[in-house]
């Protein structure tokens, strides 16, 4: 017998969004109209999310379309990459190392919810991508993974759990059908 779900209880307990409601909002209101756009260039992308807490190393390039959550929950290492379309969706941290790419419409998801809860309660857990890693377009990195230095995720992977250093992950291909 399946257990009853009751979305409306849902609490939302253990989740810090690290910031109140004005800085939530204007960063919202910021980063939609101004940072996500083509002309929008880098290093004001990169000074409005040190401005709001995001710990960014000299050298990042964001590219446009890149969407991330709450800029005070990320850090990037020195010379690395985020590619267009990508979206770090950080309801915790996510750190990303030092010549690092991320390419186009990655998606780094830190939440989740408890399949088990009767009121669906948040799962969430950081993500970790190490030094000189590639991960290669369309890949989804989920809640408490740590992927290793120099360790390539290939497009379209959905990487669950932790991927060693120099390590290939790739996705399953399509075969011909028979």
């Amino acid at each position: 017998m399946s257990k009853i779900r009751t979305l409306s209880g849902f609490t939302g307990a253990g989740y810090d969004k690290g910031r109140g409601p004005l800085v939530q909002i204007s960063w919202l209101v910021i980063s939609g109209v101004l940072l996500s756009h083509w002309w929008c260039p880098n290093g004001i992308r990169v000074a409005v999310l040190r401005r709001f807490g995001a710990d960014i190393a000299d050298g990042v390039l964001i590219r446009h379309r890149v969407r991330i959550h709450w800029p005070w929950k990320l850090t990037v290492g020195a010379d690395s990459w985020i590619g267009e379309g990508t979206w770090i969706l950080n309801l915790e941290p996510v750190t990303i190392g030092a010549n690092t790419a991320i390419s186009q419409d990655v998606l780094l998801c830190t939440g989740s919810h408890d399949h088990r809860s009767p009121t669906f309660e948040f799962d969430n857990a950081p993500i970790v991508i190490g030094d000189q890693a590639w991960i290669a377009a369309r890949a989804t990195i989920l809640r408490g993974v740590t992927i290793g230095d120099n360790a390539i995720v290939g497009a379209t992977a959905l990487v669950t759990s932790d991927v060693s250093a120099g390590t290939t992950m790739l996705a399953p291909r399509a075969g011909a059908a028979r």
